[in-house]
């Protein structure tokens, strides 16, 4: 979910748009006897009826309400102190609050390092004071309903915070991100937060993008089956609407087109065929819609061939309800229908952009509601179709009915104190993000013996890099942390910083500084002074939560035309080599960096992307061998930035050849190594045939051939090799990380179906073609062994 923009608020205040409402003549009408239960306060009540029951009562005010959000204008209800004041909800919201923004922060869009947010207790007295007002103070008692961030842990005072997605990716184990998704939902409902505005299955095709970070990567199978697990961690498996105790509504994001923009830079154009929608961008959202009981969904930025996501009647009526049978609301990322205004210009003003969205099935403005405040008026003199008011009105009240909060809109602080971050959580943290890393080079030197003296150094070294929406957890513990604490007195480490990347490391700040050249290469000369007497040296390098991220305005840019490391890091390891030392490089960072030197010359690389509260003791574990690293890179890492765009399921005319250059990338989809070794076998199918509808078991069996515990995951692609249309050279469909003893063996085995062959036409028809078929598997994208496979008709 992305911050607003704020050129287009100038000096109207959406509040006052909304409290100066001409509250209409349905107002007045007669309201059953005090002692009759209205049908929509009956809880044996089929949903819909009682939506039905509760419309009927509503005034169009009270409906525009339902459909729009505070965030920042959130502060014009609190005191001086940023506690509730009653007087001034009353006064700003006389008709009551459908939607608040992140109760856990302070007061909307400003850095918890400037306004530290609210703690557990501070946020549920917050929920429950809101509640109660809008409960017993406003004429119908609608609850409000409150939604947080959650990409990779509650993003707010106290919680956990885990590996962020794309390291999640990396660990291509679907159990671990339910469960790690399941803590995610219990500690922000725990809060009476009953939405969050997670997971993103956006495919990210271009690492210039800052938000790649958020991604589970280039691949729609992988994205796919990840955003599944994640829905299905955040509320509950199955198909259900009704959304279980301790679970939270998911909201899919961001359909779609959002993760290859044009030039890399966010909200930027897709300029994508509805082929590429239908073969790559589309197939993680429809697999969420179809598998599990999703109810909020997402638009995006940008815009597909001319048309923005939040105006395209195709995307979100005929494709995601039609196609997909999707009932649940469409949400607005922050600010964007505004945005069909101020920037992509299909509007003149916001009242005309309010009709685009809610025309095209828009049914929330997010986060202030600033252009759907508009709508009343609309309505009245005949430019809006009330009837659409009333249907996005119903699918935002349907969400409450189902999340239990007209029963139960009220939240337990101490019991939310004693299940946030407790043990069981941190514990995780530190398993996800073990799982998560993934060594890419080693010559021998990993795992290391805790004695002797290790220089730790590097400007991620004595930090816990969250990356962004991050939470704040109680305690972060670094690279240096972790390692001083598994060896203890053991071995001698010797830090030094080496260099700085960007003077603030504030996400949320908006301008970003390179660190000074010179006060870096003083930096460097006591980096290499302090690493003269030691046995080796590990080395992190990457990004700050500055240097790649979220681009959500021209004054808060976070996209980059270069993949190289920023800044004075290669100086940095090109002075440490030349002492001769052995050097482990740990990258710690939110897009696929070129490290095409670094990766030449160190002795041992690691990807570790942002690891989450527990990542220095998670590398530490890894490093030091206690745990053998068993993860596998969601992205190919291009050696370039001239060799864009580059994924490992390409077009078979791509890539012919580059003048002095290769097409090969530094590293491929797929990969990462283990201290241990493995043995695949070649795919065995149970039949050499099958019919266009029929099913075929492939097996493989893998043996650890080392002398350590390792994990190795298996990934099955597949190839068509001759059809009516142009299709990849590969594609995923299926992986499975399997964990073996040294000697151990296993047959490891997948299904294939018609679901994993099946291809757009010429005619734009879902088909499976007849025909010969390539069944290839193996540890990577490139080291695979293959098998045929006839589909006759």
């Amino acid at each position: 979910m992305t911050l607003r923009s704020y050129q287009i608020l100038g000096a109207v205040s959406a509040l006052a748009l909304l409290a100066s409402a001409p509250v209409s003549s349905a107002s007045a009408r007669s309201t059953p006897a005090a002692s009759a239960k209205p049908l929509y306060k009956d809880a044996a009540q089929p949903v819909e009826a009682r939506v039905d029951d509760l419309l009927s009562r509503m005034t169009l005010e009270e409906k525009i309400a339902q459909i729009t959000t505070a965030w920042d204008t959130k502060v014009t209800v609190f005191d001086d102190k940023l506690q509730l004041d009653p007087a001034k909800l009353k006064a700003n919201f006389p008709i009551g609050l459908g939607h608040f923004a992140r109760p856990s922060d302070a007061k909307g869009a400003v850095s918890p390092r400037v306004v530290p947010g609210r703690n557990p207790r501070q946020t549920v007295a917050l929920v429950n004071a809101l509640q109660r007002w809008a409960m017993t103070q406003t004429r119908l008692g609608i609850p409000i309903l409150f939604h947080e961030e959650g990409l990779h842990g509650y993003a707010a005072v106290g919680a956990t915070s885990f590996p962020q997605s794309i390291a999640m990716a990396s660990a291509f184990d679907l159990d671990l991100v339910r469960e790690v998704n399941m803590v995610i939902a219990r500690e922000i409902r725990s809060r009476g937060v009953s939405l969050v505005l997670s997971p993103v299955v956006d495919i990210a095709r271009d690492p210039r993008w800052g938000r790649i970070e958020e991604t589970f990567g280039e691949d729609p199978y992988l994205v796919g089956e990840m955003g599944v697990a994640a829905v299905e961690g955040l509320q509950g498996a199955g198909r259900s609407r009704m959304l279980p105790p301790g679970r939270v509504f998911a909201t899919l994001k961001h359909l779609t087109g959002h993760g290859q923009p044009e030039s890399g830079t966010n909200v930027g154009p897709a300029p994508v065929s509805e082929r590429e929608l239908r073969e790559n961008f589309f197939p993680p959202f429809e697999q969420v819609v179809k598998r599990t009981g999703i109810e909020a969904v997402m638009a995006s930025y940008n815009e597909i061939d001319g048309v923005p996501s939040h105006a395209n009647r195709w995307l979100l009526g005929d494709v995601l309800r039609g196609e997909w049978g999707f009932q649940g609301a469409v949400v607005s990322d922050y600010s964007a229908i505004d945005q069909l205004m101020s920037i992509h210009h299909i509007a003149d003003d916001l009242e005309g952009a309010a009709k685009r969205a809610l025309d095209a099935g828009v049914d929330a403005d997010l986060p202030d509601g600033v252009s759907y405040k508009l709508l009343a008026k609309a309505v009245r003199e005949g430019r809006v179709d009330q009837a659409k008011v009333d249907l996005a009105a119903r699918r935002m009240l349907e969400l409450k009915f189902r999340a239990g909060l007209f029963e139960n809109p009220y939240a337990d602080a101490t019991a939310s104190e004693a299940i946030t971050n407790n043990p069981q959580a941190r514990a995780l943290a530190r398993k996800a993000a073990q799982r998560s890393i993934t060594l890419l080079k080693n010559d021998g030197m990993l795992p290391l013996k805790p004695g002797g003296t290790i220089a730790v150094i590097g400007p991620s070294a004595a930090v816990a890099r969250l990356g962004g929406y991050y939470g704040q957890p109680p305690h972060s513990v670094s690279i240096l942390e972790g390692i001083k604490a598994k060896v203890g007195t053991r071995a001698n480490i010797v830090f030094a910083q080496g260099v700085k990347i960007t003077e603030n490391d504030d996400w949320w700040e908006d301008k970003v500084t390179k660190a000074d050249p010179a006060e870096n290469r003083r930096l460097i000369a006591q980096a290499v002074e302090a690493a003269k007497g030691v046995d080796r040296i590990i080395l992190t390098l990457g990004d700050t939560e500055q240097s790649s991220r979220e681009g959500w305005a021209n004054n808060h840019l976070g996209d980059r035309p270069s993949l190289d490391l920023v800044g004075e890091q290669q100086e940095l390891f090109d002075a440490l080599k030349a002492l001769g030392k052995p050097i482990t490089v740990v990258l710690i960072n939110g897009r696929p960096a070129s490290t095409v030197k670094i990766s030449e010359e160190t002795n041992a690389l690691i990807e570790g992307w942002y690891l989450g509260e527990q990542g220095g003791n998670a590398m530490a574990d890894v490093l030091f061998g206690d745990v053998n690293p068993g993860g596998k890179l969601p992205v190919t890492i291009p050696r370039s930035v001239g060799q864009l765009p580059m994924f490992y399921n390409a077009k078979p005319s791509a890539r012919r050849g580059y003048l002095f250059d290769t097409t090969a990338p530094l590293y491929p989809f797929g990969y990462g190594l283990s201290y241990t070794s493995f043995d695949l076998g070649t795919p065995r199918l149970s039949a050499a045939r099958m019919g266009k509808g029929g099913s075929v078991t492939v097996s493989v069996d893998v043996r650890n051939t080392g002398a350590r515990a390792g994990d190795e995951t298996v990934q099955l692609y597949v190839r068509d090799k001759v059809s009516s249309v142009t299709r990849p050279i590969k594609e995923l469909k299926g992986f499975q990380r399997v964990a073996l003893n040294p000697g151990e063996a296993r047959t490891v085995n997948f299904t294939i179906n018609p679901a994993h062959l099946q291809m757009w036409n010429d005619k734009m028809e879902r088909v499976v073609e007849p025909g010969d078929f390539d069944i290839m598997t193996g540890p990577n994208s490139v080291d695979l062994k293959s098998a045929t496979l006839t589909v006759v008709p």
